[in-house]
């Protein structure tokens, strides 16, 4: 059986809340106390230390609980008190990516891999300390929280300034290799190669930061029989949010996949929706009846599900 994880909160608390507490466990005070505490009491599977400074601590499987219940009694006894609640590991956490944030960095990060049109887009950019304020005035972010205006607006911006080596793998080059390789495979070739291209060049940085899709080593080990491979990586999920070269990468990449689909879509005179979904087939099944389902291997990727649904639809 899985043991659950002993979780340590601490809970800023003030005078009148300390009373509370005081007298609450007060049966339930173990002898001896840690210095500077007020009490160290056993509270179920929840070990409470109280200190002169007004810190709880709460350790224990229940910890998140038990910490819970006293920070609504802090509410209570001080509504215009601002909750002052930590889980241990988030300080460390926000300060290591505060670390990546604030120095300068080589990120890439790719777009186009859960879209059934269209090409799969990488991209690496190199972005100095100098560069944060420029960025975050722009509104650099997630790029998944910006709409495709906002991207066709700023991304002109970010280009004339920032460094980046894009990597573009048109739907006729992924058919091939998907018979090859996984997806995060090919994912990882990519990346790979977008960032030695931008490392050969720029070489005052600090991190080279992946938008974490696969475990370390399992990153490199898609890698096994690549040459050259890009070393030093710092893996971080979600790290649109907690870099900005992965998320000027993350930007310039949906730049260039919204054009390529626009291209596409005068080519073939129809509009292609991003994702895979419904929409997806319907406008797939429209095209394989005016050019045949060997049009598929031109624009979609071929393994995804919808293949097979347009293929159904294109024989009735």
């Amino acid at each position: 059986m899985k043991k659950e994880p002993v979780k340590t909160i601490t809970l800023k608390v003030s005078e009148n809340t300390m009373e509370k507490m005081n007298q609450y466990f007060e049966d339930k005070k173990r002898l001896k106390t840690p210095p500077y505490a007020v009490f160290q009491a056993d509270e179920a599977d929840t070990v409470v230390t109280l200190y002169q400074s007004g810190k709880a601590v709460f350790q224990g499987i229940s910890a998140d609980i038990d910490a819970s219940l006293w920070s609504q009694m802090e509410k209570k006894l001080n509504p215009e008190k601002k909750i002052d609640m930590k889980t241990a590991g988030d300080k460390k956490k926000e300060k290591k990516n505060n670390k990546v944030y604030y120095a300068n960095t080589i990120g890439s990060d790719e777009v186009g891999t859960g879209d059934y049109f269209g090409p799969i887009i990488v991209t690496a950019s190199y972005v100095t300390k100098e560069n944060i304020t420029f960025l975050e005035k722009l509104g650099v972010k997630d790029s998944k929280k910006l709409t495709d205006e906002q991207i066709l607006k700023i991304t002109p911006q970010i280009i004339q300034k920032i460094p980046y080596y894009t990597m573009i793998l048109s739907n006729q080059e992924y058919n091939q290799k998907i018979e090859k390789y996984n997806m995060n495979a090919i994912k990882a070739i990519l990346h790979n190669k977008a960032l030695l291209e931008m490392t050969k060049k720029y070489t005052n940085y600090d991190y080279i930061v992946v938008d974490q899709f696969a475990e370390k080593n399992i990153y490199y080990n898609y890698l096994r029989q690549t040459p050259y491979i890009q070393k030093n990586i710092t893996f971080i999920t979600k790290a649109e949010d907690k870099c900005l070269s992965v998320a000027c990468s993350a930007i310039i990449s949906r730049y260039i996949f919204i054009n390529e689909i626009n291209k596409l879509s005068k080519k073939y005179n129809i509009v292609l929706p991003k994702g895979a979904g419904p929409k997806v087939d319907e406008i797939g099944s429209e095209l394989t009846k005016k050019y045949g389902p060997e049009i598929l291997n031109e624009i979609a990727k071929i393994n995804f599900k919808n293949t097979e649904r347009i293929k159904q639809s294109y024989q009735k």
